[in-house]
């Protein structure tokens, strides 16, 4: 007998015995699997039943002001994107990206400290520090990536930081990160703050966080005073401008230029994802030494790819047409208020001030989607907003100005409110 014959009949009694094991083993693990996708179905059936359901919309075109959407007909008005400045399809925008990717390829397949560092990488580092009046810049894959990249490294457990209630979750997530001591103060409230400040003396080094402006409601954070609390008490000030970089200010620079604190705001992160290109990536601007320290213990930046020449291309020429004129940020104001009076003036809620995001707030998650429906037939597209993005019983449809807008857009959104608001009863 030969031995694998040996082995084959040894093995059979075992093999007798295992196959209803494994069939049990098969059976337990798909009862298993089947009841977590239960689960994962009754979280679905109560989103559709609050009516919190995000669908996705496809667009068939360019990003811009007017835009082509499957299942619709014509152009659409498009009130909802993060393209302030109508810089997603400009020409020069464009073609910069066009002639970076015949030059310098689709990607780096690396990340930066490898091979992953072109010269078109340091040109629009330096560019960005220069039009935020910095020493020093580091690239992102987004300014999700950035704020997660930034607290780790600049905060140890003797630190603290004191963190608006409301900004934004990648801010929220990026704190989580790290060991300092959290500190949370009342949205905008000073006087919590400084309470707070009491609080943490202790600590070797403080950093009050904020967002510039809130992007759900359009409010911008009172940095003159943050500024004057973290002087009295020792601490640094940062500051999330992805809302308003390249737009807020006299020459666009930020929510830091609006309010005249350039030089008393110690770290700015933002986006090239909004009005910077709206193509992807974000970047922290800041004292040369803490970008150098970045680049050494960041970890969304150590272990993520660069930036695909493309997007460098679009965002410095983006960047590039803002630092040689401040004309398309000025054009701005005058547009965003048209929009807010004729709103107010019809008798809906606008939350914010004057800033280009304007909440047309409604309170119900089902009358914001309803409505945000009834808004795309009349050839306007905007999007309700609810719970967990905004607080539960805050529901909105979050209306963003563009430059790009003409006044007969914002006549024509403000028209197609009034017939939807008065068909639910919101207006009279």
């Amino acid at each position: 007998m030969s031995l694998t014959t040996a082995a084959r009949l040894l093995s059979a009694p075992l093999r007798s015995v295992s196959q209803p094991r494994a069939a049990n083993a098969s059976r337990a693990y798909a009862a298993a699997a089947q009841a977590v996708l239960s689960v994962l179905e009754s979280e679905l059936d109560a989103i559709r039943t609050a009516g919190t359901w995000k669908g996705e919309r496809v667009i068939t075109s360019q990003q811009g002001p007017r835009i082509s959407v499957d299942g619709s007909r014509g152009d659409i008005l498009n009130f909802c994107a993060n393209n302030y400045l109508g810089l997603s399809n400009h020409p020069e925008v464009v073609k910069a990206g066009i002639d970076a990717l015949k030059k310098y390829g689709a990607g780096l397949s690396s990340v930066r400290f490898i091979c992953g560092t072109q010269s078109i990488h340091k040109n629009l580092e330096e560019k960005l520090a220069r039009f935020h009046e910095r020493e020093d810049c580091i690239l992102y894959a987004s300014c999700f990536d950035a704020n997660a990249g930034l607290f780790e490294v600049l905060l140890g457990p003797d630190d603290a930081v004191l963190s608006d209630e409301l900004n934004h979750a990648s801010i929220i997530d990026g704190i989580r990160l790290c060991r300092a001591k959290r500190f949370r103060y009342k949205h905008m409230d000073l006087n919590d703050l400084e309470e707070k400040l009491k609080e943490s003396r202790s600590s070797r080094m403080r950093l009050v966080v904020t967002d510039g402006v809130f992007s759900m409601d359009g409010d911008v954070a009172p940095l003159q005073g943050i500024c004057d609390l973290a002087e009295q008490y020792g601490a640094l000030v940062f500051i999330d401008e992805c809302h308003a970089t390249g737009f807020l200010g006299p020459r666009g620079r930020g929510t830091d230029e609006l309010l005249g604190v350039m030089d008393r705001v110690h770290i700015v992160n933002s986006t090239l994802g909004k009005a910077l290109g709206g193509a992807a990536g974000g970047y922290t601007v800041g004292p040369k030494a803490l970008i150098e320290l970045l680049r050494q213990r960041s970890r969304p930046y150590l272990f993520s790819n660069s930036l695909p020449p493309p997007v460098v291309g679009c965002a410095t020429r983006a960047v590039e047409l803002l630092l040689a004129s401040n004309e398309i940020a000025q054009s701005m104001a005058a547009k965003t208020m048209r929009f807010r009076n004729n709103m107010t003036q019809a008798g809906f809620t606008i939350s914010g001030t004057a800033h280009p995001i304007c909440p047309v707030m409604l309170g119900d998650a089902r009358l914001a989607s309803l409505m945000a429906d009834d808004m795309l037939k009349l050839g306007v597209y905007v999007i309700g907003f609810s719970y967990p993005v905004v607080p539960k019983g805050k529901a909105r449809i979050r209306v963003q100005i563009s430059a790009a807008h003409t006044d007969e857009d914002i006549d024509r959104a403000v028209d197609a409110f009034i017939q939807t608001g008065r068909k639910h009863g919101v207006i009279s």
